[in-house]
C-alpha cells in the first residue's frame, strides 16, 4: 500500500529526513512517534503529497508519485488520501454536511450522490442530528468527527492523521482512537497516525519511532 525507500528531505541546509524506509500494508494502523523535530510531520506531509522529497522513491497504492506533476498529484491526493489534523480545519461558514461534502465536490461527484454519502458518514459517526450545524455550534469532539467524515467522503484507501487527538479532552480523544479501529474494520482503510499520545500509539498494529530523521530499527 505504501512503500517509501531512502527518502531524504532538506530545508536549505537542514537535513530533516535522512533516508527513511517504510512499508505499510493495506488495512494496517501504524503510529509514528518521536520527539519534536524528529521528522514525523515532514514524513507524513510527504506521504500525503503535501510536500516533496529531494531523494528516494515513493509508491502509494501502486502509483509511483515521483512521476506525477502537480495537477496529477492534487487529483491523486483528493481521490486516494484522507487527512485528519490536530485542528479540524473546518470551514466556519459552512455546515457540518457542507464541510464533509467539499472533497466530493472537488472530485466532481454529483451533488446528490455526495450529500447522500456525507449523511451516511455523519450517521455512522453519530452526528446526523448535527448535519445542519456550523462548526462554532459543535463541541471539539464533534468538530473532529466531522473532519473524520470529510476525510472519508471519497472512500480513500489511506487516512493520514497528524496529532488527531491533540486538541481534544481525554474522553473525546479516547472515543476518536476507538473510532479509527472501527473505521478500519468497517471500511478497510489504512491509517498512518503521527501522535504524542502514547495510548493511541500503543493501540496501533505497529508503532514506529523516529529519531533524528530516521525510523529507528
Amino acid at each position: 500500500m505504501i512503500l517509501a525507500s531512502n527518502i531524504h528531505k532538506y530545508y536549505d541546509d537542514l537535513h530533516v529526513l535522512k533516508g527513511v524506509n517504510l512499508h505499510i500494508k493495506k488495512g494496517e494502523i501504524v503510529s509514528i512517534v518521536g520527539a519534536s523535530g524528529a521528522g514525523k510531520t515532514t514524513l507524513l506531509q510527504i506521504l500525503g503529497t503535501l510536500d516533496t522529497f529531494d531523494k528516494g522513491e515513493l509508491t502509494i497504492d501502486n502509483v509511483d508519485l515521483s512521476g506525477l506533476n502537480s495537477k496529477e498529484l492534487a487529483k491523486f491526493r483528493n481521490d486516494s488520501l484522507g487527512f485528519i489534523f490536530q485542528f479540524h480545519q473546518l470551514m466556519p461558514e459552512f455546515t457540518a454536511l457542507e464541510n464533509v461534502c467539499i472533497p466530493g465536490f472537488i472530485k466532481k461527484t454529483p451533488k446528490e450522490q455526495v450529500e447522500k454519502r456525507a449523511l451516511e458518514l455523519l450517521s455512522f459517526l453519530g452526528l446526523e442530528h448535527r448535519a445542519s450545524h456550523k462548526p462554532n455550534e459543535l463541541s471539539g469532539g464533534e468538530q473532529q468527527r466531522v473532519a473524520v467524515a470529510r476525510s472519508l467522503i471519497n472512500n480513500p484507501g489511506i487516512i493520514l492523521a497528524d496529532e488527531p487527538s491533540g486538541n481534544l479532552d481525554t474522553e473525546s480523544a479516547e472515543n476518536l482512537h476507538n473510532l479509527f479501529f472501527k473505521l478500519r474494520d468497517e471500511f478497510g482503510q489504512t491509517f498512518v497516525i503521527v501522535t504524542h499520545n502514547e495510548e493511541l500509539a500503543a493501540m496501533a498494529d505497529r508503532k514506529l519511532t523516529m529519531v533524528d530523521g530516521l525510523i529507528e530499527l
